[in-house]
């Protein structure tokens, strides 16, 4: 038998150690790219082509009736903050579609409409102030503008804020303040301007994310031997964190999206993932893409059309507008009326309908997560070592987003409307979804092929650049940095 010498051992051990820890990362992908039982018993059946063509025909001569089952037209005066986005534009259309007249509304946002659905028709008549809400007298003037004609200055004001920045994976103490400026200062600005203005309602939308708990995916070995999950792997979306519990501390929110959302204190309507404009980044991101990188097609979340969200919205405020509602301060969280959906189901109604060639390429979850570790290291040197921020080169491109925070969105997450949907009378909404994810989600891609049909209706043209609510962020996020840097260099004043 051979002698082994000390530097063997040692080079045996080494070998050992690698390949115990190779074994062990690949268990850990393993587990992330599973479901479990619990999840999989509440997931939607898998959406077969055949279905989703035929409801694909269907809407095309029968589209979705966004306006059904809204509350009675108030005679009110309404100021839609973040009115040019996905919440806050649904909520425009439908207090148009129900009859409120385009002078008693004013949107207040950063951006005009992009949506071609508020090009046209009388959403194009509405008022916009161009506002940053981030600046107490931006928001004062937007408020204080006269209403034209000015009978309608009369009526009683309601204010929807929607008006927020989405940075959805840091999680670093480093980066708080832009987001905290955003949204929670905007939100107090808001506030403070909606009441000053003789506001008497005031309702305020938020990601049901605020809940989620930063998932654990390193799961101790002797747990992973026994097949545990990791801890919060997957998680019920509901409105238990609100009631009788602190504030958690920030590590024990899964980034800086829900760590600051909400931080004005208003009640009002949380939404899960979002969808139903070209601009938004659960169906419109991967419709712009010819190739979907991806770890997450099992992963199985309740989603939520933008009309839904804000037929939850108009009836909050009949909610609000009744004396003595139990209502009032309090959250509601809202998804479409349908069992949760796996992301799968998603590519596969894109692979289906779409126009555009569409693939998916399959990512190996725990790589993504090493190198998730690796980026966030990155990003926050310069902030904890300034001296060397000009020798540190800036991540770039969408992998600038993957960080660790990301893996506690895409995990399983389950929502529900059930505190919303009892009778007013009983502390609800009597919120009743008017779409489902299927039908939201077909009759989106028929919409975004339309728009990209060739001529004559013969092929299609290129996919066309939308501005979503994570690349708003960042631009939004350079003009703070630019405007930052003149207003402290001294060559510039805002008269000039």
């Amino acid at each position: 038998m051979k002698d082994y010498t000390p530097f063997d051992w040692l080079t045996v051990c080494a070998y050992l150690a690698v390949a115990l820890l190779l074994a062990y990362l690949a268990h850990i992908n393993y587990l992330l790219k599973g479901t479990p039982e619990e999840v999989r018993k509440l997931t939607d059946s898998p959406w077969q082509p055949a279905q989703l063509r035929d409801l694909y025909e269907k809407l095309r001569t029968h589209p979705v009736d966004y306006t059904a089952n809204l509350p009675p037209k108030q005679n009110r005066r309404y100021v839609v903050t973040g009115g040019s986005g996905l919440v806050g534009g649904f909520i425009v259309l439908q207090l148009l579609a129900r009859g409120t007249p385009p002078q008693s509304i004013r949107i207040i946002d950063i951006r005009k409409p992009e949506r071609e659905d508020m090009k046209t028709g009388p959403a194009a008549d509405v008022d916009f102030a161009q506002t940053d809400i981030t600046s107490p007298s931006s928001v004062e003037h937007a408020f204080a503008r006269p209403w034209h004609p000015s009978a309608v200055a009369d009526l009683p004001l309601t204010v929807f804020h929607t008006a927020a920045v989405i940075i959805p994976s840091d999680r670093s103490k480093y980066v708080y303040a832009f987001p905290e400026r955003v949204n929670v200062a905007g939100t107090r600005h808001v506030m403070e301007a909606a009441e000053r203005a003789g506001a008497d309602v005031l309702s305020v939308t938020s990601s049901a994310s605020i809940a989620i708990r930063p998932i654990e995916p390193f799961v101790a070995p002797w747990r992973a031997l026994s097949g545990k999950w990791p801890r919060h792997f997957w998680q019920v979306l509901d409105c238990r964190d609100f009631f009788g519990k602190p504030l958690r501390p920030h590590e024990e929110f899964f980034g800086e999206l829900p760590g600051v959302q909400g931080g004005g204190g208003a009640g009002g309507v949380r939404r899960e993932s979002v969808y139903g404009s070209p601009s938004d980044n659960i169906l419109g991101d991967p419709l712009s893409r010819a190739v979907m990188p991806t770890w997450a097609t099992h992963i199985v979340q309740s989603f939520v059309h933008g009309a839904n969200v804000a037929v939850a919205h108009l009836h909050h405020e009949a909610a609000l507008l009744r004396p003595d509602c139990p209502q009032a301060g309090r959250p509601f969280v809202v998804t479409d009326p349908n069992p949760p959906i796996a992301y799968d189901h998603i590519y596969t109604a894109i692979r289906t309908l779409s126009i555009h060639p569409f693939m998916v390429l399959p990512l190996p979850p725990a790589v993504m997560l090493l190198l998730a570790y690796a980026i966030e290291w990155w990003s926050v040197l310069p902030h904890k070592f300034p001296a060397l921020e000009p020798h540190i080169p800036a991540v770039r491109g969408d992998v600038r987003y993957l960080k660790p925070g990301l893996f506690s969105i895409c995990t399983h997450l389950v929502a529900t409307n059930a505190e919303a949907a009892h009778p007013v009378s009983e502390g609800g909404l009597g919120y009743t979804g008017v779409t489902t994810t299927r039908e939201g989600m077909v009759q989106q891609i028929l919409a975004w092929n339309a728009e990209h049909a060739g001529a004559n209706g013969q092929g299609y043209i290129a996919r066309k650049a939308y501005t979503t609510s994570v690349s708003l962020a960042d631009h939004i996020q350079k003009l703070g940095m630019l405007s930052n840097t003149i207003t402290t260099s001294g060559r510039y004043t805002s008269e000039e």
